[in-house]
């Protein structure tokens, strides 16, 4: 695909997964015999490997030794949050006039098919901003995308955040965005962090932009599993047993 890049937060060192990963990384955790980042980066196998950055920090020398110099690095000394991830990307996108992808490296289970789907989307679209959303009712803490009157993207609301309306609202936000560029790294330096963890979210960009008069879309997964994530052991089964269900339908 012409013109995109791909940004992979995986910095986190992952405490509540340590009692059975020991001192490796949260990205590094193994799902199924293979590192949880190592299958995120296949489901971005339509980006050529020179244009994805990979944000480390908790045992980077780990992610850097096995994954070698094919790749982009960035690193993230101190975990502010998902915006402060792709803040320390930015030296090297200042120069580039495409798209970026932003996934991370805790969420195995998007499929390349919906991953590019989406950038296609995006490029069509013209959008200034482009988010995956789906339907999960396990899901029940996710977060929740708002819309105006007229049913166009409004703001991501996170799960504690949500009132008690909002919380009946179907449509979630995987966690998965893709930006024009130019336009993500000129707002991220608006984003806050007058929050109780004092961090920077990501979430609060296509926001931004809307208010700024920029078009956000959405994409919407018709397979809600993708948007789980791992945090816990719990989560690490339940994500293990999507992807040995899938690879049988193969």
């Amino acid at each position: 695909m012409d013109q995109i890049r791909a940004i992979i937060p995986a910095a986190g060192k992952g405490k509540r997964l340590q009692k059975i990963s020991g001192d490796l990384p949260k990205a590094m955790f193994q799902v199924n015999g293979r590192p949880m980042l190592e299958i995120v980066i296949e489901n971005l196998g339509f980006i050529a490997k020179e244009d994805i950055c990979i944000v480390v920090g908790c045992g980077k020398e780990k992610i850097l030794e096995y994954f070698g110099d094919s790749y982009r690095y960035a690193v993230q000394d101190k975990q502010l949050g998902t915006g402060h991830a792709v803040m320390v990307c930015e030296d090297q996108f200042r120069d580039f006039d495409g798209s970026v992808i932003v996934t991370f490296g805790d969420m195995p289970l998007f499929r390349r098919e919906e991953m590019e789907a989406m950038c296609r989307q995006h490029k069509e679209s013209g959008a200034a901003c482009t988010l995956m959303t789906a339907e999960n009712p396990e899901l029940k803490m996710w977060a929740r995308v708002t819309r105006d009157e007229k049913g166009n993207f409004a703001a991501i609301v996170e799960g504690k955040d949500c009132t008690e309306e909002q919380a009946k609202i179907k449509e979630l936000f995987s966690g998965v965005m893709v930006f024009d560029s130019k336009r993500l790294f000129e707002i991220l330096p608006q984003v806050g962090c007058a929050n109780v963890q004092g961090e920077y979210y990501l979430t609060e960009v296509p926001e931004l932009m809307v208010k700024k008069g920029l078009k956000v879309d959405t994409y919407f997964n018709k397979d809600g599993d993708d948007l789980r994530g791992i945090n816990t052991p719990e989560d690490l089964e339940a994500c293990q047993r999507i992807l040995q269900q899938r690879c049988a339908l193969v």
